[in-house]
């Protein structure tokens, strides 16, 4: 009888000894992953370089695609350039995290405030072996992400939709819908004049 409610625990249970995630391929190849280690840590993750014309250049130079007009601020840290695309006239706050195993896409005029984090991978909780799980997100044209923000995987934010600061997207953004709380839900209609 133990043996039996012992077995039991253990499939309930997760095992990381068993985790195994050799489908998912990051993009680039080792050496080009490792020099974007190095350049992600000294150059993007610190605050001694403040100009965004170098670091928009990095960008280009390990595989984004980068718009004119980018800022970028100190403290950002960027996952696999090879999968981000920025669009003119973006602004990326300090400390933003964009963790992109899976691609991100950003429209033109995204701000992305400080401490926002854009989280393209999660694991199947459910799983004994916690499996990893992607999603591409996409930010449309003119859309807000307010600070200390989570925008989960799979989450598109349809263009000039806001994400009120330490709010988390866990599902699609209307366009022009104002979202707030934990999961973000709609409060109000955007209004440009």
């Amino acid at each position: 009888m133990d043996t039996e409610i012992q077995l039991e625990k253990r499939r309930n249970e997760v095992d990381f000894s068993v985790f195994e995630n050799s489908w998912y391929k990051p993009g680039g190849n080792i050496l080009k992953r490792l020099l974007w280690f190095y350049v992600n840590a000294f150059v993007f993750r610190t605050s001694w370089l403040p100009f965004s014309g170098p670091k928009n250049a990095l960008l280009r130079l390990f595989g984004a695609k980068v718009g004119k007009g980018v800022v970028i601020k100190p403290s950002v840290n960027i996952k696999h350039p090879w999968r981000l695309e920025i669009g003119d006239h973006c602004w990326i706050g300090e400390d933003t995290w964009i963790d992109n195993l899976a691609d991100i896409r950003l429209g033109k005029s995204v701000c992305l405030s400080q401490g926002a984090m854009l989280l393209t991978g999660s694991h199947d909780y459910k799983r004994t072996t916690f499996d990893l799980t992607i999603g591409e997100i996409v930010l449309e044209d003119g859309v807000w992400i307010g600070a200390k923000t989570v925008v989960c995987p799979g989450v598109t934010c349809a263009t000039h939709s806001v994400l009120a600061v330490g709010s988390i997207a866990t599902k699609d953004l209307e366009a022009y819908g104002i979202y707030q709380g934990n999961p973000a839900v709609f409060k109000r209609e955007r209004k440009i004049g």
